[in-house]
């Protein structure tokens, strides 16, 4: 994996628009790139990487921080993981989770988390065969400002 940078948000919200041309969510670039810069610019907010093929940056996953009584302590969230169609099932994205996972723990965090679609099979597939369990628990949200993504 590659850690991405300030220099790569073009890429990001190209690979972003791909991701979200396959969903129901519309993409506002803009907000997406704005999203981009303020967590490159912060590394206490969370962490961007490529992930790569060879030398080919071919999908990227987003981990955000946050505070948790759960685990006490620090926790991460998967919030945003898309492979380019021609690498899926190729192993990257397990591999890919391994690593943010060992990331995590070498920063002390207590707990990770993602969410995906109920019927996005193979995400949950990937997630499952890293260790991530279905909790049971609702996840809810109240959108306070301009999503960057929405139905």
């Amino acid at each position: 994996m590659r850690k991405a940078s300030l220099a790569d948000v073009e890429q990001l919200v190209t690979m972003m628009a791909e991701f979200y041309s396959d969903s129901p969510y519309r993409l506002n670039p803009r907000r997406a790139a704005d999203a981009f810069r303020s967590l490159l610019a912060d590394e206490r907010l969370g962490r961007v990487w490529f992930i790569q093929s060879g030398s080919k940056d071919v999908a990227y996953v987003v981990v955000t921080f946050c505070y948790g009584m759960t685990y006490g302590g620090l926790g991460a969230v998967v919030d945003d993981f898309y492979i380019l169609p021609a690498f899926r099932g190729t192993g990257l994205g397990k591999a890919a989770m391994a690593e943010v996972r060992s990331f995590c723990e070498s920063q002390g965090i207590r707990g990770m988390q993602v969410e995906t679609g109920h019927n996005n099979a193979p995400a949950l597939a990937v997630y499952r065969r890293v260790g991530f369990v279905v909790t049971g628990h609702a996840h809810l949200t109240l959108g306070l400002a301009e999503p960057t993504h929405a139905p």
